[in-house]
């Protein structure tokens, strides 16, 4: 009797409508229904959902931690602490997340990162000598200034070091033009922040403009680069390395990812990239399921996605996963 295919479920979320436990879930559901067997290993890529992607692999604690969201709003916010206290993930996107401030030209304009300096600063003062900060998913194009004087005003880092998990290559000054209007900024708003980020990176002390992943979180990561010698790394390659993704591909048959929406971004940095660039060291074929299909044949090739399905809803995500698995395997 042939030993059912085995199946590695790694998605991201699908920003905004489902987590990432709550896809793979759904998905390990449908590739059971085929007869095969799942390996669940939910990702983030240093956006939405990179605390918890962490949570296991650091046997961490979560601390709540007061603080203000995008517009300045009181909240609790929350860091991660691992088990031995020395490593903290900080998600800017529970402070300064997109979801928190509708998309309209006065919010990208006003939008901040000081309750995620708030956050940094409590990850020093938990004492942690190492914090990981996933910079995806922020509503604020505020180069990194509201973060820096909230670390300032919470005394300084002390002897931690940064490591910024970052979503996309993008540099210091193209977050404006290029994540601006996901934010709510029309033409003559992404004009001021593009003039903004100039003008901060300037005042910096040193100039961040030309370092890739500078722009991430509307380019909080550049401005911790700058002031605080960050280290700007791949979010979903560090995620892969901490979970051993290549130990767990070693045995897979094939590899089922997503996310919410495949477009343009997600070679730059993304969770599907990450997954199919460790997959194809392992000559494991890759499908995808997605919110969103925004690409050509052509592109999806380019990717190493050997097919792609839109499912929406746990349910679609399930029959999707059923009918991949099955198709390959049954």
């Amino acid at each position: 009797m042939t030993d059912p295919a085995t199946i590695v479920v790694a998605p991201d979320s699908f920003k905004g409508t489902m987590s990432a436990d709550e896809v793979a879930e759904a998905v390990a559901a449908g590739v059971r229904g085929a007869g095969a067997s799942p390996v669940v290993v939910a990702l983030a890529d240093g956006g939405e959902g990179t605390g918890q992607a962490l949570r296991n692999a650091l046997s961490a604690k979560l601390i709540t931690v007061p603080t203000t969201g995008p517009l300045g709003q009181p909240m609790d916010g929350s860091i991660l602490l691992s088990h031995d206290g020395t490593i903290a993930v900080v998600e800017t996107a529970t402070a300064t997340g997109l979801h928190m401030s509708s998309p309209t030209p006065a919010n990208a304009e006003a939008a901040t990162t000081y309750g995620t300096g708030v956050l940094i600063s409590a990850a020093a003062a938990a004492g942690a000598s190492e914090i990981w900060v996933g910079v995806g998913g922020s509503a604020s194009t505020d180069g990194g200034r509201g973060a820096i004087e909230a670390i300032a005003d919470g005394g300084g880092l002390g002897s931690a070091k940064l490591t910024v998990l970052c979503d996309v290559s993008t540099l210091y000054t193209d977050a404006a033009p290029i994540f601006g209007p996901q934010k709510g900024a029309d033409p003559n708003t992404v004009a001021r922040l593009e003039r903004l980020l100039t003008e901060f990176a300037q005042q910096l002390p040193r100039d961040p403009r030309s370092i890739p992943r500078s722009g991430a979180a509307g380019g909080l990561s550049g401005a911790l680069w700058a002031v605080h010698d960050a280290r700007l790394v791949s979010g979903i390659d560090h995620v892969l390395d901490l979970v051993k993704f290549d130990e767990i591909l070693s045995g897979a048959d094939a590899v089922i990812t997503g996310e919410g929406r495949l477009d343009a971004q997600t070679a730059h940095g993304k969770v599907i990239s990450g997954v199919t660039e460790r997959a194809l060291r392992h000559a494991t074929p890759v499908w995808a399921l997605v919110g969103r299909c925004d690409v050509t044949d052509e592109e999806r090739r380019a990717l190493h996605i050997t097919t792609v399905a839109e499912a929406g809803n746990p349910t679609a995500l399930r029959e999707a996963a059923r009918a991949m698995t099955a198709a390959a395997f049954g």
